[in-house]
């Protein structure tokens, strides 16, 4: 057998000179790469001394830093699944996710470990450590002892590597279960198509800015560093004035598109601390097209944006070179990097577009997104039926994504099929609306969501942020749009809000609006 071990490649991928830099923090510590090797060694030797059963799960709630990087690498090269959980989740939540996912290890936070230990306990884990984001904790304290030799255990390509829960909006969260085959590939994948530089050719620098229990900073981020080889500048948390300070030394970037709305309110982004980057890159919610204009000509940089999902890791991404150009329909050329679309398919990804039925859509045509690929999950953990429920029977997976590929093969996301309004028996699409509510003058931000009403079924209602020094009146705002759009897309009702609901990265949480309004037409 072929050790496909996930660790194995990325070590593999280390420079030569271990003792040179591979991780700068914003707090002054350093780690090289022979520091990443040993410490990964000796919390593996340490889980392994504990006598788990193979692949047992080492669920993380812990709080960002290179520490709880290292033990996920050290899960990995154990060969055991690693569980990443928001620190967000109380109580309630982490008593689901271990009964569920039933961890042999839980590492928690110093702080939590009164209320998660009993919990896991009770659940039937034997071991539980705690682990700070200032090296501090009993995972540490034990693995100290430990030698600074291992050999990783090998795995099969289609062995699970880590469990990512789902945001759980629709209901009880789902574990999608990734393998080392699907980690690796995408992150392959990603290497080349987005031209991560090797040392030869200047070498890359990642700022990691990101949350590490979500795929995007864990399996895009940081894989797209491991895997060629370059630093990283690890901030435990996002400052925007942090950030602005790190990129003249910074080739790459990546964020949700929150980050570059806050970074663009800083006067210190321009063109001249960003003469240095390489690459931009937006991802995990929709990056509004202003902010995609207001960041090219604040910087001269265009953000790159990719679509993916917790089950798929990366499936599609604008082009990496931004000066390429091609003819549109028209014939006049245009940039290769769009705005308001997610690119194409990724090399090895296939993608498609169907109606209700599962018949292909015509090109342009908004429809249900489906996906094949090596970077496809193998299915939820401990749901069956549910596995069964979201792939057809020729072994296409079902996004829940609603959205078109244009005669170019540009992808655009239109929403979440769950996020589909049906009022009076038409289709509404609530991107279409957010769209144009967005482009009205003092409109910062907007959010349409469905709700019930006793003569159409659902009607929409709008949620939106002013821009500061704007005062928005909802009437006339619907009024706008019902100058614009056919009647039955307009929202019935709209209110101005001072912010929207969002999780940790960033996407609005259209359940908490729509449970919010829901009975407003009902009464």
């Amino acid at each position: 057998m072929t050790d496909s071990n996930l660790f194995v490649a990325l070590r593999a991928a280390f420079p030569a000179d271990l003792d040179s830099l591979a991780i700068e923090t914003d707090t002054g510590l350093n780690y090289s790469w022979r520091d990443l090797d040993h410490a990964s060694a000796m919390v593996a030797n340490l889980l392994q001394s504990l006598e788990l059963p193979p692949a047992s799960r080492i669920a993380a709630q812990v709080d960002k830093s290179v520490e709880a990087l290292v033990l996920y690498l050290a899960t990995l090269r154990a060969g055991h699944v690693y569980l990443p959980l928001n620190t967000a989740y109380q109580s309630a939540e982490m008593a689901y996710f271990v009964g569920n996912a039933e961890p042999a290890v839980v590492v928690c936070t110093p702080a939590n470990f009164g209320w998660l230990s009993k919990i896991a306990f009770n659940a039937g884990t034997r071991n539980v450590f705690t682990l700070g984001d200032d090296r501090t904790g009993s995972l540490l304290e034990r693995a100290s002892h430990q030698s600074t030799e291992h050999t990783p255990v090998p795995r099969a390509a289609d062995d699970l590597a880590t469990i990512i829960y789902t945001s759980g909006t629709t209901g009880r969260s789902k574990g999608a279960m990734l393998s080392h085959g699907n980690l690796l590939s995408n992150a392959l994948v990603l290497k080349s198509y987005w031209g991560w530089r090797s040392a030869q050719e200047g070498g890359d620098v990642l700022i990691h800015a990101l949350p590490i229990f979500h795929v995007h900073g864990l399996f895009v981020a940081i894989h797209g560093a491991l895997i060629n080889g370059s630093r990283m500048v690890w901030l435990n948390k996002f400052d925007p004035q942090t950030v602005i300070r790190y990129l003249p030394k910074a080739t790459v970037f990546m964020g949700v598109p929150t980050l570059y709305t806050r970074l663009l309110a800083e006067p210190g982004l321009n063109s001249g601390v960003c003469s240095h980057m390489r690459l931009f890159i937006s991802g995990s919610a929709p990056l509004l097209l202003e902010t995609f204009k207001d960041w090219q000509q604040r910087t001269g940089h265009t953000i790159l944006e990719r679509y993916g999902m917790s089950e798929t890791v990366m499936l599609t991404s604008n082009p990496y070179a931004p000066d390429a150009r091609y003819p549109d329909a028209s014939g006049q050329p245009q940039a290769q990097r769009r705005g308001g679309t997610v690119g194409f398919p990724l090399p090895g990804v296939s993608l498609r577009v169907v109606d209700d039925r599962g018949t292909p859509m015509e090109t342009g045509d908004i429809g249900g997104i489906q996906v094949k690929g090596p970077n496809v999950f193998k299915g939820y953990w401990h749901m069956p039926e549910k596995t069964a429920e979201e792939f057809t029977p020729d072994g296409w997976f079902k996004t829940g994504d609603v959205g078109k590929v244009d005669a170019n093969g540009y992808v655009t996301i239109v929403g979440r099929s769950k996020d589909l309004i049906i009022s009076g028996g038409y289709n509404v699409y609530p991107a279409e609306v957010e769209g144009f509510l967005n482009e009205m003058p003092g409109v910062a931000e907007s959010a349409v969501v469905g709700v019930p009403h006793p003569d159409f079924g659902e009607v929409g209602v709008a949620v939106l942020i002013a821009r500061p020094g704007s005062a928005l009146e909802p009437e006339a705002v619907l009024s706008h749009l019902k100058a614009t759009l056919a009647n039955f897309k307009v929202p019935k009702r709209c209110y101005v809000v001072n912010e929207l609901p969002r999780n940790a990265m960033g996407k609005v949480q259209k359940n908490l609006l729509r449970d919010q309004h829901k009975a407003i037409f009902m009464a």
